[in-house]
């Protein structure tokens, strides 16, 4: 019998791009053969890496993000997952959100930035149901656009695991071939936003929704 597949941490990063013409998210496609989630349009994001435990940042995640990723089944630091996050977003899109300082991302080094957390809201936690062929314990954070150093358009230094990268409409996301998960997030975000002016600073919520499918009851609550 082939044993079931980990519960491995990941990290995902929702860019939003706000404006006086409407609101924005950074998406792409996952190609057609991935094992997971082929096809499909999803944000930036994936798996955090051993080596995540090593990256610097030149700040830390707001107090409540922290207190909310703590999880007394779980093994990773709140600070590896937000470094997974930046790592992954400059890896699949080439963008970057830091501040002066050394590191040895790639991305990072050769801009002379260090990776920064206290631009992240946590939105989101979802762990993939049992049965499928590789299982996540996915955490969804997002960003303002703003807080990217650099211009929001280049993706010339992305590698090629997300394809059309480009910013979709928020009011018109949900039109594109997602997983249920991503349209799940996307309804938050909409809910979090809804009436904040562009110009404001991005909230975080008052709690955040957690999919757990750790056991074969799947439960839904509120992380407080």
């Amino acid at each position: 019998m082939t044993a079931p597949p980990p519960i491995r941490d990941a990290a995902t990063v929702i860019i939003l791009r706000r404006g006086s013409d409407g609101n924005r998210v950074l998406m792409g496609m996952r190609g057609a053969k991935a094992v997971f989630m082929p096809s499909k349009f999803v944000f930036p994001g994936g798996a955090v890496d051993p080596d995540d435990t090593q990256i610097t940042l030149a700040a830390d995640l707001r107090t409540e993000c922290q207190r909310r990723l703590q999880d007394p089944q779980g093994s990773v630091a709140p600070a590896t997952i937000a470094a997974a996050a930046l790592r992954e977003l400059a890896e699949e899109t080439g963008l970057l959100i830091g501040q002066p300082g050394p590191c040895d991302i790639a991305g990072y080094a050769e801009a002379g930035l260090m990776p920064d957390a206290s631009a992240l809201r946590y939105l989101f936690r979802a762990i993939t149901p049992a049965g499928r062929p590789r299982r996540f314990d996915a955490h969804f954070f997002i960003a303002d656009a703003t807080s990217l150093s650099g211009d929001p358009d280049d993706f010339s230094r992305a590698c090629d695991e997300l394809s059309n990268l480009h910013w979709v409409a928020l009011s018109e996301a949900r039109d594109l071939d997602l997983p249920f998960i991503t349209e799940v997030v996307l309804a938050e975000l909409s809910q979090l936003i809804e009436g904040l002016p562009h110009d404001s600073p991005l909230p975080c919520p008052a709690t955040v929704p957690f999919f757990d499918n750790r056991t074969t009851t799947p439960t839904f609550r509120q992380i407080p």
